[in-house]
């Protein structure tokens, strides 16, 4: 990685990571026995792995209760900052982010976190901010999810407003503002590096919130005819407000010698073992409280939360798997997130047969020759 600046902002190849490790059962809604264990051991494997292999970034989900069902989706976590702060003082190269809530927690405590967690990385954190959908979990944090969009993103502009101020003033100030009253406030220290920021927007408010402050828009790929349009309109709407935002998506890979062994395997976790309580819970939120899915498309995207939370299915053999990151490159992402049913299992096969192929196509840098020389590749059961 180059030592001005983080290595997310490399605009040299399609940026490739993984997303919710920290979570039980990953991105996979399935009750499968070999569903991930989101433990500290296996994270701490994975990101090794993971750096290792040249992969960018590990993007976690901020969670608070689960989704219920036989599984109870995501009803294990690991606290996210503790996390990247782990992760980051035990890898080299790879950008591990934060989660933040931005109800939950004050802008100027996570102003202090990241600081502190890019002094352990060597400027290897970002930030991902959630604005705040799941009023389930509000709730249990004793919360008041605001009904509207507008207010939520009000509030978050103000929050992240104060977290810049203490990334870049290097004198004492007050602040008053709307929501916050701050006295003598200071940030010391403050990260070295520019901090990338992820932010999830489907509401207008939310992609004005988005191409205002991040600089990278995180949505799903449905369809990759509409996220064409998509992609470049929010390009578009970025460039008028004199910036440049990399459009982010998330997909899951079930990847295997042959596409029948792939298309079986997809069959038994995400349809014949799904969750599907779980499931249904999770899409009743996310279109209760949410607009990060696009409601027509609602059997669509019921099939694809059991199989990777919603994510754009990357299935097949691994010449298969690199033509569907060929084409979310070609429908305008920067880059996606790759989830597996077990990531420490399966990430293996995928990183030794389809990195080896995007490097060819020119999507991705090789792996150093000393380091790839150690892979084995591993055909997962």
């Amino acid at each position: 990685m180059r030592s001005d600046q983080n290595g997310m902002f490399d605009k040299d190849q399609f940026l490739l990571g993984t997303f919710s490790t920290n979570c039980s059962g990953g991105m996979s809604v399935t009750k499968v026995p070999e569903r991930w264990v989101s433990s500290w051991d296996n994270n701490l494997n994975l990101a090794r792995m993971l750096d290792a292999a040249g992969i960018d970034f590990m993007l976690p989900i901020a969670r608070w209760i689960g989704y219920g069902g036989e599984t109870n989706f995501h009803g294990s976590v690991l606290e996210t900052m503790t996390w990247a702060a782990g992760l980051t003082a035990s890898t080299s190269n790879i950008t591990i982010f934060a989660t933040a809530h931005i109800n939950p927690n004050h802008p100027v405590v996570v102003a202090k976190q990241i600081a502190t967690i890019d002094q352990i990385s060597r400027g290897r954190v970002g930030l991902n901010i959630v604005a705040g959908w799941n009023k389930p979990e509000y709730e249990a944090l004793g919360l008041t999810l605001p009904d509207g969009h507008e207010e939520r993103y009000q509030y978050a502009q103000e929050w992240f407003d104060i977290v810049k101020a203490l990334w870049t003033k290097t004198e004492s100030f007050d602040w008053e503002g709307k929501i916050f009253h701050l006295k003598n406030v200071l940030g010391d220290p403050r990260p070295a590096r520019r901090v990338p920021i992820i932010n999830a927007a489907g509401s207008s408010e939310g992609r004005a919130f988005a191409v205002r402050n991040a600089d990278f828009l995180f949505t799903p790929a449905i369809d990759l005819s509409r996220s064409t349009d998509e992609v470049r309109a929010l390009k578009a709407q970025a460039a008028e407000a004199g910036r440049s935002v990399g459009v982010l998506t998330f997909s899951h890979v079930v990847c295997r010698p042959t596409e029948k062994e792939a298309r079986d395997y997809l069959q038994y976790f995400a349809q014949d073992n799904a969750d599907w309580a779980a499931v249904d819970n999770l899409v009743r939120l996310q279109f209760s409280h949410a607009q990060s899915f696009p409601h027509d498309l609602l059997a669509l995207i019921r099939d694809r939360m059991a199989a990777g939370h919603g994510g754009f299915p990357l299935v097949g053999t691994p010449e298969q798997v690199a033509d569907g990151i060929v084409a979310l490159q070609a429908a305008g992402f920067a880059g996606t997130t790759v989830s597996f049913v077990d990531y420490l299992a399966e990430f293996p096969y995928f990183r030794d047969t389809v990195l080896p192929i995007l490097a060819d196509r020119g999507l991705r840098r090789p792996v150093a020759a000393a380091v790839g020389s150690a892979f084995a590749a591993q055909v997962p059961a």
